[in-house]
């Protein structure tokens, strides 16, 4: 499928019509989804609507946004009006929203067209996408592999040409990661900049929701579309946000000289050769474009892990109490009184990974051990967010892998939860600082696997990550590749 700025092209040429450029991708996912089971529900009816709203528009003369009439995926995690959402969980199986979240809503008055819901692990839960409670989606470079998580669903629905751009959230990398194994370009923003008015809760501290596409300039595009001020969000910035794609250059001769730091502490034991053999290259190559390289020593990023491990659950502990058959949801019908409904209830509706960071929160959170871990996690992350203040102070932008591997097999770690959370080693310390963060393509292994490299920024620093992605794009055919089903 072409990209954003040529589709809009043959919309307003009268090329190709919006229905059209919808019906192919409505017909992709019904081809490939027996294989792929990316969404979790196609909205055919009200895409096709969407785009025959835009094609009156284009006879009528009116001018029209360059979102209008593309097919985007949506994580099922973010609320939509009369559809469906149940984020990947039997608890919410058959809630259907009374309301809009604030970026679906904004897509649909920029005349996005929405394809359809994207699988995810249960409650964002996840790095693999395996935890749904539906279906386990594949990677489209290799079906036995798993396409990351949480945001599985949405980085392979664009990988495989399902939608041309696609939403997720990104708690502890559930971006970046799959954007990096499933060889797409995926981008976290500023805490903040982008309104959480919808999403469905996971950890209110952590979660962001952001694009994902094929080359950095249909992320940008998404990501100016969906950012902005929102009054019904307490935690949004007011921002000026600039539009994203407009300065995009493709080296770094102008202005002053770049400067990248290579954070030292996510190379070494644990991460893979291919992959360090890619990234390595990736940053020679950024060298080449005109950027000086310097090492960075973040030391407490070795805390990050286990620093997230406590902050969201205990805060997932707190968020998912409101499932207890009460309000909307589950409800056991098999309960004779109330504490009978809540505990029935909560155990056939949650998966067994929910139910595990419920039981570490409700503990972190507990009497007599809240001092020990929660409020110590709570000081580490400061020291996390200092290291970031400390490192920007010599460089503009600090690099690293996205993930220690690229895509394992399914099942492969399933049963070991401590290897499973490994996967999101390197992605978590820019969500415990708030701070943006890009995944882009930077190689494959000998496998045919994609290779995922890590930009990241200042706090509100998207711009600048965005042109040293796109620079580097330029300067490789990485982003050109796709698998086979594709």
């Amino acid at each position: 499928m072409a990209s954003i700025r040529e589709l809009h092209e043959q919309i307003i040429n009268k090329e190709r019509s919006a229905v059209e450029i919808t019906q192919e991708a409505l017909n992709r996912i019904q081809e490939l989804e027996p294989k792929l089971h990316s969404f979790l529900t196609v909205t055919t009816e009200q895409a096709l609507k969407q785009a025959q709203a835009v094609d009156a528009k284009v006879a009528a003369g009116e001018e029209i946004g360059i979102l209008a009439g593309i097919p985007i995926g949506i994580k099922d995690n973010l609320c939509t009006k009369g559809i469906v959402t149940t984020c990947a969980s039997r608890i919410l199986e058959n809630f259907v929203p009374p309301y809009e979240s604030t970026v679906t809503q904004k897509l649909a008055d920029a005349g996005g067209v929405m394809v359809g819901k994207t699988n995810l692990d249960e409650f964002a839960m996840g790095s693999s996408t395996e935890n749904s409670a539906y279906q386990v989606t594949a990677n489209p470079w290799d079906l036995s592999r798993v396409p990351g998580g949480s945001s599985g669903g949405s980085a392979a629905a664009v990988a495989a040409d399902e939608c041309v751009v696609s939403l997720g959230s990104d708690t502890g990398g559930s971006i970046r990661q799959p954007a990096s194994f499933c060889g797409v370009v995926g981008m976290k923003p500023t805490y903040g900049l982008v309104s959480r008015y919808g999403l469905v809760a996971y950890a209110s501290s952590l979660d962001q929701i952001g694009p994902f596409g094929r080359s950095v300039e249909d992320a940008a595009i998404l990501l100016s579309a969906i950012a902005g001020y929102d009054p019904q969000d307490s935690t949004s910035l007011k921002v000026a946000i600039p539009n994203y794609a407009a300065n995009l250059k493709s080296d770094f001769k102008v202005g002053k000289k770049l400067r990248i730091g290579v954070i030292t502490e996510t190379f070494g034991e644990g991460l893979d050769p291919e992959v360090e053999a890619a990234v390595t290259k990736a940053i020679q190559q950024l060298q080449e474009l005109g950027a000086e390289i310097h090492p960075i020593s973040c030391p407490s990023f070795r805390y990050g892990l286990p620093t997230y491990y406590i902050i969201a659950p205990s805060e997932a502990s707190a968020n998912l109490a409101r499932y207890d058959g009460v309000k909307y949801g589950l409800r056991s019908p098999d309960a004779d009184n109330l504490l009978s409904m809540y505990t029935r209830t909560r155990s056939q509706g949650f998966g067994a990974e929910v139910k595990r960071r419920i039981m570490i929160g409700t503990y972190a959170l507990s009497a007599g051990y809240y001092d020990a871990y929660y409020l110590k996690a709570q000081k580490v992350r400061t020291l996390i967010k200092q290291d970031f203040e400390k490192a920007f102070e010599t460089v503009d932008v600090l690099i690293s892998p996205t993930a220690p591997t690229t895509a394992f097999r399914a099942g492969e770690k399933t049963t070991d939860p401590l290897s499973m959370y490994l996967n999101d080693l390197m992605t978590i310390p820019a969500n415990l600082a708030g701070l943006p963060g890009i995944s882009l393509p930077c190689g494959f292994d000998s496998k045919g696997l994609p290779i995922g490299l890590q930009i990241v920024g200042k706090v509100l620093g998207e711009e600048q990550l965005f042109q040293v992605a796109y620079a580097y794009e330029q300067s490789t055919n990485w982003h050109l590749q796709k698998p086979k089903m594709a």
